[in-house]
């Protein structure tokens, strides 16, 4: 499993009922499920991806995140996952207050556009970052809204979350164990937020 998706699944408690956003091949539910008990429901929209989640008995809807939440029933899930997805919505912010109608937790995985290496290739370089975690030239990124720590932590209080834990990784994935200068430090962010 991803590096990251090992810290999203600590967080999310035995036993749970999850919903999985841009779930891929559901590799982070099937783990669930065996792992931790849990049960729930993968969503995602690339057909290859759900035909790789099916096949691993994981159950898996075709829907838009971002224009479909609606057809979600009210407090239907204990805990929401988007794991790198927020990025790479068109409305992270509606997408965020559907969230909370859906479920009391929310866990969050997100590259930080904040890190030194990106903020240097854009000074020196003149140039968008490539990097682990941002792996695609500017023409060809899924992410379309980039954003910094503070940023999203920003976006998560609008939308009236409150951020349980921050876990802060390093460009592979790893937990970093302080949180000294973290927009500069951290290559990615997992959040645990609650309503």
């Amino acid at each position: 499993m991803r590096p990251d998706l090992d810290v999203v699944a600590g967080l999310v408690p035995t036993g749970s009922r999850v919903l999985d956003l841009g779930c891929g091949d559901g590799e982070l539910l099937d783990h669930l499920f065996h792992e931790s008990g849990c049960t729930g429901t993968g969503v995602e929209i690339e057909d290859r991806a759900v035909v790789r989640a099916i096949r691993r008995g994981v159950p898996v809807i075709e829907l838009d995140v971002d224009t479909e939440l609606s057809e979600l029933a009210d407090d239907s899930y204990d805990v929401v996952v988007l794991s790198r997805t927020l990025q790479a919505l068109r409305r992270p912010a509606d997408v965020l207050a559907e969230i909370r109608r859906i479920g009391r937790r929310c866990v969050v995985s997100v590259p930080n556009f904040g890190l030194w290496k990106h903020r240097a290739s854009l000074v020196v370089r003149g140039r968008m970052p490539v990097s682990r975690e941002l792996p695609y030239p500017w023409f060809e990124t899924p992410n379309i809204h980039l954003s910094t720590l503070p940023d999203l932590e920003e976006l998560f209080a609008a939308r009236d979350w409150t951020v349980e834990t921050r876990l802060l990784l390093d460009e592979r994935g790893r937990r970093l164990a302080n949180e000294r200068l973290a927009n500069l430090r951290a290559g990615a962010a997992v959040y645990l937020l609650s309503r």
